[in-house]
């Protein structure tokens, strides 16, 4: 799986934070239909890897596992079905472990210098985190120096402010609670979940990407 290839096709992909997912093959579904079909499930949620081989089953869905902290992990993770997996800052271990396995790694930054230590230590993609806090002229700022660097917009982004990331250089922008908030999986509320996801997905076509 090409991840760079995707996220370049799509330009978003969706992350799934929440304490309970009653659906994750629904839910998957769900998204996919709505065209967004890239999808983290952050192992912060309980018996995420379970939830994640349910999920995996899906058709189109190209699934992922974010918040890896860990060599175990990314091992778990992969082995849940993971083709790709993200990190919260810089993690070594995970790193060293998903480039052993082939497997793509977004590895989450903010600073220049841990940009340049994410690429070094293998990463596909870099998340910038805190995205909305920073603004999208951070990301033309990174550029600069990194012009080569597949960069990731995550954090406070929305419908509202997704195409400014995009236009400022951003490889790919993450939906998060605006489209699937806690008590939406909870509920398993999936048509609200379609609104808000088609909503995300006609901001980011409607971008002026160039790159």
């Amino acid at each position: 799986m090409d991840l760079i290839a995707e996220l370049h096709a799509w330009r978003s992909l969706c992350i799934i934070r929440a304490p309970h997912i009653a659906d994750p093959v629904g839910l998957g579904q769900t998204l996919v239909e709505a065209g967004l079909p890239i999808v983290e499930f952050a192992l912060t949620t309980p018996d995420a890897p379970r939830l994640m081989e349910q999920a995996a089953k899906v058709d189109g869905l190209i699934l992922g596992a974010g918040t890896v902290m860990t060599e175990q992990d990314a091992r778990d993770a992969i082995n849940a079905g993971a083709r790709f997996l993200l990190t919260p800052g810089l993690r070594p271990k995970a790193a060293a472990e998903a480039v052993r396995q082939g497997v793509p790694i977004v590895l989450g930054a903010m600073t220049p210098t841990e940009v340049a230590d994410a690429v070094d230590m293998g990463a596909t993609a870099v998340k910038v985190f805190p995205a909305a806090r920073l603004g999208p002229a951070y990301f033309k700022d990174l550029h600069g120096p990194y012009p080569g660097t597949h960069l990731v917009a995550t954090g406070g982004l929305h419908a509202g402010n997704a195409a400014e990331f995009l236009e400022a250089g951003a490889l790919a922008v993450t939906a998060g609670s605006g489209v699937v908030s806690p008590a939406l999986a909870a509920e398993s509320r999936l048509d609200e979940i379609r609104l808000r996801a088609a909503e995300f997905v006609d901001a980011v076509a409607a971008a002026r990407v160039t790159g």
